[in-house]
């Protein structure tokens, strides 16, 4: 497990490509292979560079990498500061991580991946300057295979819902995990 590198956008793009096209994917993501597909290299480039270790430090991507260097998974934590503005719910009134964008490729799965992708993850969370006092993350109504993940991890319903873009009555639902509440990382 390691955060991303700024010249890897290539790999970033052909992993990404690869969860859009997952059967699933339409639970998973606001995002669609066609429209992914179609990006420039530049907006691949920029991304990549904003979410590696030497970026910004308010987005990070983790990745997991196999022996050969094949990227079987990711996750990626935006932080999220007090006051600011959000496309998903309220604005927090404390420093918080959001995940996104987490996939494992079928070959992978099972393997304890995404296990070691999330401690990264929270690890990276809790250990950030900001002082982080939750980890939240959103999984679709009917994605029913990552909420049992995320619930067997420590994550727990929030409470809060919010409908997904573009559709009339789905819904997606806030899991969280708070500073010193256990789950699959030390949360210090």
């Amino acid at each position: 497990m390691r955060a991303v590198r700024a010249d890897e956008w290539e790999k970033a793009r052909e992993l990404r490509l690869a969860a859009l096209r997952d059967p699933v994917a339409h639970l998973a993501y606001l995002d669609t292979y066609e429209a992914a597909v179609e990006r420039p290299d530049s907006v691949w480039r920029e991304n990549t560079a904003r979410a590696a270790e030497s970026g910004e430090g308010k987005i990070r991507q983790f990745v997991a990498e196999e022996s050969d260097g094949r990227w079987v998974g990711a996750v990626t934590v935006l932080l999220e500061l007090a006051g600011q503005e959000l496309p998903f719910g309220a604005s927090p009134e404390t420093a918080q991580t959001h995940l996104v964008g987490v996939y494992v490729r079928p070959e992978a799965r099972g393997s304890g991946v995404i296990d070691e992708l999330f401690r990264t993850a929270l690890e990276w969370s809790w250990a950030h300057p900001e002082r982080v006092e939750r980890v939240r993350l959103y999984v679709h109504g009917e994605n029913g295979r990552a909420a049992a993940f995320y619930r067997r991890f420590g994550f727990v319903p929030s409470g809060a819902r919010v409908p997904v873009p573009g559709h009339t009555t789905a819904m997606e639902v806030e899991y969280e995990m708070r500073r010193g509440g256990g789950g699959g990382a030390v949360s210090g």
